[in-house]
């Protein structure tokens, strides 16, 4: 591709708006990720004794391993919502603006 084309999509709206939804996207998963991960670590930090307590009575699971395999299961679902996202809407539409980027060098 020619650097001409790379401008015609990069001028496009719906290349401003591609980007826009895929940055505003990531940040959320990516604020969404570190609230939980810090707001671990300031628990581990300032509650360690909270995440020591057993989920129920004589169970050998306490809550920060029950907490801590929850946190891993929901990142890789947060990963699993990225990656169908991106594999649909956002390759969707960077197709749409490659096609008409195409069309106008025609």
């Amino acid at each position: 591709m020619s650097s001409a084309m790379y401008e015609r999509m990069r001028a496009n709206p719906k290349f401003r708006e591609l980007v826009s939804r895929r940055e505003r996207f990531a940040w959320t998963l990516a604020a969404i990720v570190l609230t939980m991960f810090y707001g671990f670590v300031m628990v581990v930090a300032f509650s360690p004794a909270s995440l020591g307590q057993p989920i129920a009575e004589g169970s050998r699971l306490t809550v920060g391993v029950a907490v801590e395999l929850f946190m891993f299961i929901f990142f890789w679902v947060l990963t699993a919502v990225y990656v169908r996202r991106a594999n649909t809407e956002f390759d969707a539409m960077t197709q749409e603006i490659v096609k008409e980027a195409w069309k106008e060098n025609k």
